[in-house]
């Protein structure tokens, strides 16, 4: 078996084995043995003190002066849409779009346009790194970021949430509505333009619209994965939440445009054609994707509104999360009925009885084993990567998900 599958069976075991108690869960970890890499069964308290001891903690490296340079370049993303708009003589228009990327894009955390600025600076000699290509580079992380803005606007819509980024939803702002839609796909399609514009004739071009359209794509498909589980607003069958399929949903849904799209596009903009170090990158970024995924879903619940800026609507939308899909495998028959009357309503008394099913369950405890093993587990696999990828790119962005709040 060769390391890649035996990284990715040990992470798939790890993730079945969270539904049990914590002995078993803590019974896979990663060893190294010499110079050969292996995946075997051992115990959590040996092999994770000699992960911790033989990595440094990684520290994210992109600075809060990166931020703020990211967002000088935002007006003139603004411009270039803008005059766009001018140009074809709607002048409502003009002002609207921007009025619809001020409000939605800017405003959040950025931590994928910031990776990909990150995972650029890492990848390239510096002498690669002039103004000229910071600045397109800080362009693409804006298509980036615009990205991930289509996706909440839609994806507010559809799970009828309220608030977002601390502040009303977008189809919530002044009783927009439905209109917000159409907005939605104004911003993705600014990203086309955007690559057009200051792409077109780069080497990096026709990968970066490639990539673009394709991982669009995939996000589409696994948040259609992620509604038709909630059986249309009705009721949710219980029977279809396993690991399995919520492994899928975060797959596609979350973890390509999160983790492997700023990566992935960095590389391609930095001249990278090597096929073999894409997988490698790939296999590791995946499942950075599905640590994001599972911490959102716990976060969701558990963590603070005021710090995550979002309301939370997974139970009472009957999403099938993390935490659901644990629980139904932990659920004695008494508690599994408790779920089937209660989880996907609206009522607050049953939306809180499901919560407390989830403390009864010591889903907290097990979430903090789960992210334990995880972070250790792509901390060797990464040590392990062997085709020039920059250890450090992938070291960095772990540790900005390891204990993560928001």
């Amino acid at each position: 078996m060769s390391a890649r599958n035996r990284f990715l069976s040990a992470l798939s075991v790890a993730r079945r084995l969270a539904a049990t108690d914590h002995a078993h869960v803590a019974r896979i970890a990663g060893v190294r043995r010499g110079n050969a890499a292996c995946w075997s069964v051992g115990t959590l308290d040996c092999n994770v003190r000699m992960v911790s001891h033989s990595v440094t903690q990684p520290t994210w490296a992109t600075s809060k002066d990166e931020s703020r340079e990211l967002m000088a370049v935002w007006p003139d993303v603004v411009r270039d849409l803008t005059d766009l708009v001018k140009s074809l003589n709607i002048p409502d228009v003009t002002k609207w779009i921007a009025k619809v990327l001020q409000y939605n894009v800017p405003g959040g955390k950025k931590i994928r346009g910031l990776a990909l600025i990150y995972a650029y600076k890492t990848l390239v000699s510096n002498g690669e790194l002039t103004e000229e290509n910071l600045r397109l580079a800080r362009i693409l992380a804006w298509c980036v970021e615009m990205l991930q803005a289509y996706f909440l606007v839609i994806d507010d819509i559809q799970d009828r949430s309220l608030v977002r980024r601390g502040q009303p939803c977008w189809y919530r702002y002044n009783d927009i509505g439905l209109m917000a839609i159409n907005d939605g796909l104004m911003i993705q399609a600014a990203i086309y333009y955007l690559i057009h514009k200051h792409f077109k004739g780069k080497d990096s071009y026709v990968k970066l619209l490639e990539t673009f359209q394709d991982i669009s794509f995939k996000t589409s498909l696994g948040q259609s994965l992620d509604m038709l589980s909630t059986n249309f607003g009705k009721k949710p069958n219980l029977d279809l939440f396993t690991m399995d399929r919520y492994n899928s949903i975060v797959e596609y849904k979350s973890s390509y445009y999160t983790c492997l799209l700023p990566v992935t596009a960095a590389m391609q903009f930095a001249g990278i054609k090597d096929a073999e170090m894409y997988r490698q990158a790939k296999t590791i970024l995946l499942e950075m994707g599905h640590l994001f995924q599972v911490q959102d879903d716990y976060l969701a619940c558990f963590g603070s509104a005021e710090v995550c800026g979002k309301d939370n609507t997974d139970i009472e939308e009957g999403k099938c999360t993390w935490l659901v899909v644990v629980a139904l495998q932990r659920a004695t028959p008494v508690q599994r009925k408790i779920l089937e009357e209660c989880y996907g309503t609206t009522d607050p008394e049953k939306v809180q009885r499901v919560k407390q099913l989830f403390i009864d369950l010591g889903l907290q405890n097990t979430y903090s084993i789960y992210e334990e093993e995880t972070y250790n587990l792509l901390n060797v696999h990464i040590q392990q990567i062997s085709r020039g990828l920059p250890h450090s790119l992938f070291l960095n962005l772990l540790g900005r998900l390891y204990h993560r709040v928001s």
